[in-house]
């Protein structure tokens, strides 16, 4: 079984070694830098999902290729495309970034969930990219996915957070090393434990998908529109000049 069967039967690829360390120790390093600059100010929130307990922690922050060209090498590295364009097809385009820390012994828990509810798509090729920045596994809060669930279609989620029922442990856990990228279609469920380790989990998720699957409009609106939002990794953009972005600037 190809790649791309696989990733089309089960709604995850888990590539191994995509990263060097060295390109790994610099996204670190990155992770760093931010956590440093928002320590003591107002950008320092804990973005634990609501329903989850609220003691433990978790830091995600979008958008992390404009904090540091770290992230924007990584997304574009040339290893990551070569697996992008076995899933998605010769033209790939990143949709969104963010960055993903468990700090040790209350690193948050992610409900099982679909991607699918937060930036819907015609054709369902949006896909995340997790890359991880440290060895994973169950005592850290490794992923889980349910494999196969991405041809149930989108499912009705519940609450701000569009979790769904579906129990942790019905995930099959996806352990991974530094270095390591596991994909999974936006509409595979997936979530993942509580960090009870004494290690920290961090992860970069870069969000692609094809520049001809147009986005599901609510009220003639996109959602989740980033600041960017369309740089091809792999390919070309046919629809460039119909779906290019205009910027109106308003006084302040």
């Amino acid at each position: 079984m190809t790649n791309r069967d696989f990733y089309a039967e089960n709604g995850y690829f888990h590539a191994r070694g995509v990263f060097e360390a060295s390109e790994v120790e610099e996204m670190r390093a990155a992770i760093g830098r931010i956590l440093d600059d928002v320590e003591g100010t107002s950008n320092d929130e804990n973005h634990v999902w609501q329903g989850v307990a609220q003691e433990s922690v978790l830091k995600g922050f979008h958008n992390v290729q404009y904090h540091d060209a770290a992230f924007t090498r990584a997304a574009a590295n040339p290893r990551l495309a070569e697996v992008l364009t076995t899933l998605i097809g010769p033209n790939v385009q990143l949709h969104h970034t963010k960055m993903l820390v468990k700090p040790p012994e209350q690193g948050a828990s992610f409900p099982m969930h679909q991607d699918y509810p937060f930036f819907p798509h015609e054709r369902h090729t949006m896909l995340a990219a997790s890359v991880h920045l440290d060895d994973t596994d169950l005592d850290n809060g490794c992923l889980r996915v349910v494999g196969g669930s991405h041809k149930l279609g989108p499912l009705e989620a519940t609450g701000p957070s569009n979790t769904l029922d579906t129990p942790l442990e019905d995930g099959t856990p996806m352990p991974a090393a530094a270095g390591d990228v596991l994909f999974f279609n936006y509409l595979t469920i997936h979530g993942s434990g509580v960090n009870t380790s004494t290690r920290t989990r961090r992860n970069v998720l870069f969000q692609y998908r094809d520049p001809e699957d147009p986005p599901l409009m609510r009220n003639g609106v996109e959602e989740h529109v980033n600041w960017g939002q369309g740089m091809m990794v792999a390919g070309r953009n046919p629809l460039y000049w119909q779906s290019r972005p205009r910027f109106e600037l308003k006084p302040s």
